[in-house]
């Protein structure tokens, strides 16, 4: 016996390590188990490294709870290895148990030296129990590691998230400073920049992740939609164009070019893109209102009635919809509930239009000193807007005028006893 290594000695621990780790590195993943379970055997299962690299094949497959089992069996074989710690935290962090994984990351932040892993996995727990100060704090502390793209990305998205969207920007612009050619991170920049209606800097940053990733697909949308906002619907469908290629079922995407039809007043081309949108996403308002939309541009009130009250459900705090639900109403001869989705929609926000086509309605439906009431606020409303906002669309100063002949008409006509 003096000669022989003990059963379960060092060496025989360790003497497959180096074939594991080839076999594991080479992605020989059958083979690997089969090495693995032929070395537990022979050491009983009491060798660290084998167990870890069967738990990291395990997690790969998806079998997450398994992994966990065989990192937790490798960290009681050596409790004060950062590596194995860190893989429970993983694990617990993919199983959901976010408040157990910050705990084994403490746990692993007392054993070893400052980590970015660790920190940055730690922000991970705190986002996800929506502890976001407590995530902030720890993505910084990362930073200070070791900077990384990711740390930055999750950072700006807590920031984000609180709606703090210059200070996101100022992160992802540092972010910037050491990867000036992330197409992520450029993308990220300019849909803040879009978000805030700066749509020159936006375009900026969106045209320059295009340079590094040109069929980034969430890029191409992004610069589509500022396009399309400009009215440039046939440059708009080609950048579409490009973004279908890649993805084909973003509903995003054919609510865009579905209005780009409308822009271009092909309504049945329209109506075919936004119905292709609605089934690829059912619970997306903006889908339903839309639809509207172009239903009442088409005089199809009844449909118009339907998807209006749609995107209602779906998102009861968008005034606009209110305002078109009224008009559909009124063309529907319900000058009552009409009436009533006007109020709802004044009562929600100050809006020239609103005033406007409620005033047109009580008009047409002789109510004529309650109208020359609402044509009045949205008279003061209107002279509140600057020059570019007054000329945006003609068609609102053509009706001003129409209505403002026809209340004074209406106003010193003589009564007939």
């Amino acid at each position: 016996m003096g000669g022989q290594p003990k059963k379960g000695g060092v060496a025989l621990r360790e003497k497959l390590n180096w074939l594991i780790h080839m076999q594991y590195v080479r992605q020989d993943y059958e083979v690997c188990l089969k090495t693995i379970e032929a070395h537990l055997k022979e050491c009983r299962g009491l060798s660290e490294y084998p167990l870890y690299v069967k738990a990291m094949i395990k997690r790969q497959r998806g079998e997450i709870v398994e992994s966990l089992q065989l990192f937790q069996a490798a960290t009681c074989l050596n409790p004060h290895n950062t590596a194995n710690l860190k893989q429970v935290g993983r694990s617990l962090y993919l199983l959901g148990r976010h408040k157990a994984a910050l705990d084994v990351y403490e746990e692993a932040l007392k054993l070893g030296s400052e980590d970015w892993e660790v920190w940055h996995s730690k922000g991970l727990c705190n986002f996800h129990l929506k502890q976001y100060d407590a995530a902030i704090e720890c993505f910084k502390r990362a930073n200070l590691v070791q900077r990384h793209d990711s740390t930055y990305m999750q950072l700006g998205k807590v920031y984000t998230l609180q709606e703090q969207y210059r200070t996101a920007i100022e992160v992802y612009t540092e972010a910037l400073e050491f990867s000036p050619e992330n197409p992520e991170l450029l993308t990220t920049v300019g849909l803040l920049y879009l978000r805030l209606g700066e749509n020159y800097k936006a375009f900026e940053f969106l045209g320059n992740s295009l340079t590094h990733d040109p069929k980034n697909a969430k890029t191409i949308l992004a610069t589509g939609s500022i396009i399309q906002d400009h009215s440039d619907m046939d440059v708009a469908l080609v950048k579409y164009r490009i973004a279908a290629v890649q993805t084909p079922n973003s509903a995003q995407l054919w609510n865009n070019i579905g209005m780009c039809f409308f822009g271009k007043q092909r309504f049945v081309a329209a109506i075919a893109c936004l119905k292709r949108a609605l089934y690829l996403d059912p619970f997306e308002w903006i889908i339903s209102y839309n639809l509207g939309l172009v239903h009442l541009n088409t005089g199809q009130y009844a449909s118009a009635f339907h998807y209006f009250s749609t995107s209602i459900n779906l998102k009861p705090d968008f005034p606009s919809s209110y305002m078109y639900l009224a008009i559909t109403l009124s063309r529907l001869d319900d000058f009552e509930n009409a009436c009533s989705a006007y109020d709802k929609a004044i009562e929600m926000d100050e809006d020239h239009l609103f005033e406007l086509n409620y005033a047109i309605t009580l008009f047409n439906h002789d109510e004529v000193q309650k109208a020359a009431k609402h044509f009045a606020e949205f008279q003061k409303l209107f002279s509140r807007l600057d020059d570019e906002a007054k000329k945006a669309d003609p068609e609102v100063s053509e009706q001003r005028d129409a209505l403002e002949k026809a209340l004074k008409a209406a106003i010193d006509a003589p009564e007939v006893s």
